[in-house]
């Protein structure tokens, strides 16, 4: 089965659960997940435990909800697991038009989609319905039918652990949180998964530790609990909204300079994309970089979060979200990767004078490069610049030669043993 199918199937299988912070439904997208993660860890932090300065709610669980007016149902969580307010308490009760209608939410500007709306830590409730169908309630009394529970449970989460020779370690976060939105967040789930994947199934250096947890509190919940493992961290990334038709877009991290923010620069910019400063609005990498922890992890996505009609509506259906678009951002990102297992820090073997390239083949006669002149003169950056004290992305800025290039002509140095990997 093609990764490409792989995808698309775990997505459409996970689409309709009731994900939330809590309960059931992301419980069973856990299992779903590890069906394709094998070795998975399912993590369940009970309701009211301590995490920083923050505490684990009671859990919730949406059986269905209703909006019932005199000619009939006009939403019901059956159709839409968006219908309804997340974490909306539950209610029976008639109500007028006149005091439902702060308890509904729609967009005005986008009339025929359904918004996205929680209220995981204020008690309440209301539904989420287009703005065409909202205008057509009349004043009169409708039935609200809201069977859903909030009470104490555990908050859930999933944890792969792939040991490598080292115990430094790569970090790889997604949110599994939120329902029925493909690339907010199907997309980052299905690309974390086949990480994982790739992980498993090669030779490592690195160590890595790839989570599955709810937004937010999850990555609060997993901080507080593994403050031992943090000193291990050495690169990290968040993965989020990678279906949509966008260019990909890396977001530094808060230190803004560390060597994975640097190489996924290069990644994305020789992909046609680009990379963006931090800043403290975003998804777990706030928490991963708050100042107390300031793990180096960034952020990768296509379309920035906010900036796309979808975002946060209906409309991101899993006919929004391409996986061939999942598909090249995983390579992108398993790319970057490979590049850090292979050793990014090059050592000239023969630093005293110019070695003779010719004679090795190395010169006007590098077989499956790009473009011959530009391999010659990566050759020449790696021999001049590979003191072993600056990195493959240090050079690349210097020499504003492509990685890939860069990447071709060092192998191609190591095979003849004039360069070594420090």
């Amino acid at each position: 089965m093609s990764r490409e199918v792989r995808i698309s199937r775990l997505m459409s299988d996970l689409f309709p659960l009731n994900r939330s912070i809590t309960g059931d439904g992301t419980r069973a997208t856990l299992s779903r997940i590890a069906q394709e993660v094998v070795g998975l860890r399912i993590h369940e932090v009970p309701t009211g435990t301590d995490v920083l300065d923050w505490r684990i709610p009671d859990e919730w669980n949406l059986h269905r909800a209703r909006l019932i007016g005199p000619d009939g149902v006009v939403v019901d969580t059956a159709d839409s697991n968006l219908h309804i307010v997340g974490y909306s308490e539950p209610v029976q009760t008639e109500i007028s038009l006149e005091d439902l209608q702060p308890r509904l939410h729609s967009l005005p500007t986008q009339p025929t989609v359904v918004p996205y709306r929680t209220s995981y830590y204020a008690r309440t409730w209301g539904f989420c319905l287009t703005d065409q169908v909202r205008c057509t309630l009349q004043p009169v009394q409708y039935t609200v039918d809201i069977d859903t529970s909030l009470e104490p449970g555990a908050l859930s989460y999933g944890e792969l652990v792939v040991p490598g020779r080292r115990r430094d370690e790569i970090l790889v976060s997604t949110h599994v949180c939120h329902p029925a939105l493909a690339n907010d967040n199907l997309t980052g789930i299905a690309a974390a998964a086949a990480v994982a994947e790739w992980a498993v199934s090669h030779q490592r250096e690195f160590t890595y530790r790839i989570l599955f947890i709810p937004a937010t509190i999850g990555a609060v919940t997993w901080l507080a609990r593994n403050r031992e493992t943090l000193q291990s961290i050495r690169h990290g990334v968040v993965l989020t909204g990678l279906g949509d038709p966008g260019q990909l877009t890396y977001k530094r991290s808060r230190r803004g300079d560390t060597s994975f923010d640097r190489l996924m620069t290069h990644v994305v910019q020789e992909l046609g994309g680009r990379s963006v400063d931090w800043s403290p609005y975003g998804y777990d990498e706030r928490q991963f970089c708050s100042p107390g922890f300031d793990l180096p992890v960034g952020r990768l996505s296509r379309t920035p979060h906010g900036t796309y009609a979808e975002y946060h509506t209906s409309a991101d259906n899993l006919s929004f979200v391409s996986p061939s678009q999942v598909s090249s951002a995983i390579d992108a990102l398993i790319g970057a990767f490979e590049l850090i297992e292979e050793g990014i820090v090059p050592r000239n073997r023969a630093p005293y004078g110019e070695p003779q390239l010719g004679r090795r083949g190395l010169f006007r006669h590098l077989g499956g490069s790009l473009d011959a002149a530009s391999t010659e003169t990566a050759v020449l950056w790696l021999l001049s610049l590979g003191d072993g004290n600056h990195d493959l992305m240090e050079i690349a800025d210097r020499s504003q030669l492509p990685l890939a290039v860069l990447r071709d002509a060092a192998r191609a140095l190591q095979r003849v043993d004039l360069l070594a990997f420090d």
